[in-house]
Order: structure tokens, then sequence, then C-alpha cells
């Protein structure tokens, strides 16, 4: 197999024909992932306080993320810009949103950035959801709801363990990760959707889509533990937890939208 062959079999087709993750590619996005963190750290660490005003005030972006995604799925673009709003493309496409406008309320409002930085992040992402909602029929209403009281139930019981983890933003990060792993379970057992990503469609497959919100509430709880006990800069431990929380509620937010939709 030739360069051109290895690029299109394992990163351009599973793109152009929506094939899913495989894993060189999945590798691939996780090393750019853990490069762009890392530098992103080293870059806001020295002009913002990561706080829980910084993490909270990224949500919005987050949403929006989330809907374009689904604005792709759905059928309202048409390539080749319809690439754009697939992963990884997505995620620089919101950073490219995100991050000036993050600078610039910094540079205009100063401490209080946060308020018309997460103002923005809402005023993009609300027009993209009417979008959704007046153009789509709601075919699994109950998905988002049950995902929600699941994940809620399963976080506070969390929370309420005698660990060092009682903290608002522990607490929102097995929050976001439960989501996922209810709406995937509810996805994948009741509405026959198929889990894309490498691991966890191995998981789905060998032990049931009940598998998932089990392991993710294992994985990420025994993460907030060795965060949250560790004796590294609460700056760093914050933007160690705003990194997961992304990670799961783009994707729980994203897939919640698709099945309520039907699409």
């Amino acid at each position: 197999m030739d360069l051109w062959s290895f690029i299109k079999e394992y990163y351009i087709d599973s793109i152009v024909y929506k094939e899913g993750y495989n894993v060189v590619n999945t590798l691939t996005w996780a090393i750019i992932l853990v490069i762009a963190v890392f530098l992103l750290y080293r870059f806001i660490e020295k002009r913002f306080e990561i706080d829980r005003k910084f993490i909270f005030a990224n949500i919005p972006y987050v949403i929006l993320g989330s809907s374009s995604r689904v604005v792709e799925d759905a059928g309202f673009l048409q390539t080749p810009v319809s690439y754009v709003f697939m992963s990884p493309f997505i995620f620089f496409l919101i950073f490219f949103i995100a991050f000036p406008s993050l600078l610039a309320s910094r540079r205009f409002f100063g401490d209080r950035y946060y308020l018309p930085y997460s103002v923005v992040g809402l005023a993009c992402a609300i027009p993209t959801l009417v979008l959704l909602f007046l153009n789509l029929k709601i075919e699994n209403p109950l998905v988002l709801p049950y995902a929600i009281i699941g994940a809620s139930v399963v976080a506070f019981a969390f929370y309420m363990l005698p660990l060092k983890t009682k903290n608002l933003l522990s607490f929102s990060v097995m929050f976001a990760h439960m989501l996922d792993g209810f709406v995937t379970f509810l996805g994948v057992q009741y509405h026959g959707y198929v889990e894309i990503h490498v691991l966890p469609s191995f998981i789905t497959e060998k032990f049931g889509a009940i598998a998932l919100p089990i392991l993710k509430f294992g994985v990420i709880g025994t993460i907030l533990y060795l965060l949250d006990t560790s004796n590294e800069k609460e700056s760093l431990k914050n933007f160690i937890k705003f990194v997961i929380l992304v990670l799961g509620l783009a994707p729980a937010l994203r897939n919640a939208l698709r099945i309520t939709f039907g699409v």
C-alpha cells in the first residue's frame, strides 16, 4: 500500500463515506488532541484563571458544536462544506469561533469576560438549535429526558460517595459522561444506532450497550478521584476536567439530538 492509498483508506474515506473511526485515525486524532490541549493550556494559564466561570462559559460553544454536527447529520449541508462540520474538522471550526471571542471578551471586558463570551456562544448556538427544531420532526422525545434523569442520579450518587470529589466541576464531568453513556445505551439498545468509535464499539459488541455507562462511571470516577487527591496546580486540574467535560458532553448532546430527531 502506497502513502496515498494509506491516507485515503484510513483518513479520507472515513470522512467522505462516514465509515466511522478506525484504529489509525483514532490514534492520530488522540495525539493531535493531546498536543493541542497542552499548547492551549500553556497559553490560557498565563492569561486566565481556569475556574468554574471559565469552564461554564465555554458550554454554549459545546452546544454549538454538537448542534452544528447534527445539522450536517440531517443533510442540510452539501459537500464539500459538509466536511467542515464532521470530526475532526468541527473541533477546529468551533475553536476558530470561540478562541477569538474569548480573547476579545477579555480585551474589552477584563475579568468579567465570561459574560459576553458566553453570550456570543449562545447567540450562535440558539439559532442552530432553532433550525433543527423547526425543520426536523421529533421522533424520540423521551431519549434526552431519560438520559438526563439517569445521568443525574448516577452523578449525584458519585458526589455523595465518601471521596474527595465533592465539588461542582467533578459532578459536572461525571454528569456529562453519564449523559453520553446513557444516550448511547438508549440509542444502541432501543433505536437501532451503532457505536462508531473503536473501543466503545468493541465493548458494545462484547458486553452489550449497558456496559458503556458502567465502564464510563468506573473510568471517569477513577480519573476524578486521582485529580482531586493530587497535588497538581488547581489550574491544571481544572483544565483537565474541562477537557474531559467537553469530550463527554459534546458527543452526548450530538447523539441525543440525532436520536431525538431520528437522524
